[in-house]
């Protein structure tokens, strides 16, 4: 998978298709990171990160599980905008870069900047964005094998239709 660089973990835990590490600072989550398997795992180291590895287990469990966090979310005003309507597809639905970029008066070509940028992926569904040909598109900055996989995973754990389940399945 993809770590964003060195990074002061809160916990990192083992999840079906990684390891996830959760930085939490002042009392609100900044950062999500897929991390390879061969990350070692740790403990939460306060209560935040214990609740955001419970919400995150939850949501492996259920996929319409909502998740409740403080977050942090770093980066430009155009991202963040990005970010808020990335933040309202609902589990098992997707839009297009396209679609995004209309609602917030954009291109898709920065729409998927942003995208790949978002600091909280999971939490802040960006898998849930597809390219116009309803192909799955990049994830964290990525076309590999690796970060689609994980974009797959979650589509299918969300329920995806099987038409669009053959669509994820091209690259």
């Amino acid at each position: 998978m993809i770590a964003k660089g060195p990074a002061n973990y809160s916990t990192i835990f083992t999840v079906p298709f990684a390891r996830i590490g959760i930085c939490a600072e002042d009392d609100v989550i900044v950062r999500l990171d897929y991390l390879l398997s061969s990350e070692s795992t740790m403990r939460p180291k306060n209560a935040l990160a214990s609740e955001a590895r419970r919400q995150i287990q939850a949501y492996l469990k259920d996929a319409t599980f909502r998740f409740d966090l403080p977050l942090r979310m770093t980066g430009s005003e155009f991202q963040r905008s990005v970010w808020r309507e990335i933040a309202r597809i609902p589990s098992g639905r997707t839009r297009t870069y396209g679609e995004l970029a209309r609602a917030i008066g954009s291109a898709a070509r920065p729409v998927g900047g942003a995208c790949g940028s978002n600091p909280i992926p999971l939490i802040v569904p960006c898998h849930r964005v597809l390219a116009a040909s309803g192909r799955i598109g990049g994830f964290m900055h990525s076309v590999g094998d690796g970060p689609l996989g994980v974009k797959r995973w979650l589509l299918c754990h969300e329920g995806v239709t099987s038409a669009s389940s053959r669509q994820l399945a091209l690259l």
